[in-house]
């Protein structure tokens, strides 16, 4: 890396610091804002995700927002555990990631502050909450469609995203037994030999079965086994699989973004969130992703820097350093671009695979966030919070 990279990552985390403080108070409850402009309401998984980022910057200020934003949360807890989808609004329920969410920011918010009994009996019921969250009973978590990150598209079942949450939040939080019995359950995100209701993918050489990676849900005979960064990141990140097999996702990644770059999918060299792209007519195409979720756009494929924070974590996990560098480069010149022509850095929350436009809103806090700390993890080569128990 150059000089010059080293100034433009610094300049970048700079102005990641002022979006964060400028989102810091917003019009409801003095709660921070998910967004500089479009979005003023204080989402609870957008600024629970932010937490990793926040917590790896040296600044009193922001710090003290995640301590107001979890208190809060836990007043607005539901009597039997659930965190609301909105910090302020206890009615507005029903999200299956934000209750793990918040037993990981709590774990995480513990640890840099030193405060060990922090919010401990809304961490217990939260769990309690959580242990319910089985349609079996056991320890793999159960969602509906569009209850998790991903509110414009299907996720069935078992989702690996949530599931990687729940794994994650267990491991920090020191419940190994638990965690090594849904490990065990995990097995069944692996992919089949067949891609059941996918050979037509397969026969138009999108990938060729079987993949190393994880699939995006399962629940008894129905899988989907596209490809889900932020899920397959989180895995590598919370030592879902072991090292070797991180690193033959990451290979199998690669190879895939050379492909999509080749045939116009892609036009820089960052995964997108999703892939292959749900296309009209396909099986899980459905009538509203015409409006909303279009090939390449919003969840059905679109780059979401705050996933690529997490792809960049999950290289230095695999030890996968300079190819961590690269993308980090790649991010920091992507959230240059804005829709407000006005503004030096974006940090917008989505752009368009197919040619890089930031089609969100910019200054989005999670996307500022995740930058902090894939920064943070280029430059220490570790994965804070995750190496605790990563492997181990």
């Amino acid at each position: 890396m150059t000089s010059k990279d080293r100034e433009s990552i610094e300049g970048t985390k700079r102005a990641a610091v002022e979006v964060l403080l400028h989102n810091s108070k917003g019009p409801f409850d003095n709660l921070p804002r998910t967004a500089g402009w479009g979005y003023p309401e204080p989402y609870t998984r957008d600024l629970l995700i932010a937490v990793f980022g926040i917590a790896v910057t040296p600044n009193p200020e922001l710090l003290e927002t995640v301590r107001n934003l979890l208190l809060v949360l836990a007043e607005n807890q539901s009597e039997k555990g659930h965190i609301p989808s909105l910090v302020h609004d206890r009615n507005d329920r029903g999200a299956s990631d934000t209750t793990p969410l918040f037993l990981i920011a709590v774990a995480i918010f513990r640890k840099v502050s030193g405060e060990t009994g922090f919010l401990d009996d809304s961490l217990k019921k939260a769990m309690l909450w959580m242990e319910y969250q089985s349609p079996t009973d056991s320890y793999l978590t159960g969602q509906l469609p569009t209850s998790d990150w991903r509110d414009e598209q299907w996720v069935l079942g078992y989702g690996l995203f949530v599931n990687t949450l729940v794994y994650t939040y267990l491991r920090l939080l020191k419940q190994d037994a638990r965690a090594g019995k849904l490990h065990m359950e995990m097995e069944r995100f692996n992919l089949s030999p067949v891609h059941t209701g996918q050979l037509d993918r397969v026969q138009e050489g999108i990938f060729d079965p079987p993949g190393p990676y994880y699939a995006l849900w399962f629940y008894k005979i129905y899988k989907s086994e596209r490809f889900d960064l932020l899920g397959n990141s989180l895995a590598i990140l919370s030592g879902v699989p072991n090292l070797a097999r991180a690193g033959k996702i990451i290979d199998w990644i690669e190879r895939e973004n050379t492909r999509m770059l080749g045939s116009g999918d892609l036009c820089i060299d960052l995964a997108p969130n999703f892939f292959p792209f749900i296309e009209p007519g396909d099986i899980e195409w459905r009538s509203r992703y015409e409006q909303f979720n279009r090939p390449g756009n919003y969840h059905n494929g679109g780059i979401w820097p705050f996933i690529s924070g997490f792809y960049i974590a999950a290289l230095i996990a695999a030890k996968r350093y300079d190819l961590a560098e690269s993308n980090l480069l790649e991010l920091t010149n992507l959230l240059k671009k804005a829709r407000n022509k006005e503004l030096e850095f974006g940090f917008n929350e989505w752009y368009k695979a197919q040619d890089g436009q930031p089609m969100g809103q910019d200054w989005q806090t999670w996307s500022a966030s995740s930058y902090l700390y894939a920064a943070k993890c280029v430059e220490l080569r570790s994965t804070p919070f995750f190496d605790d128990f990563r492997w181990k």
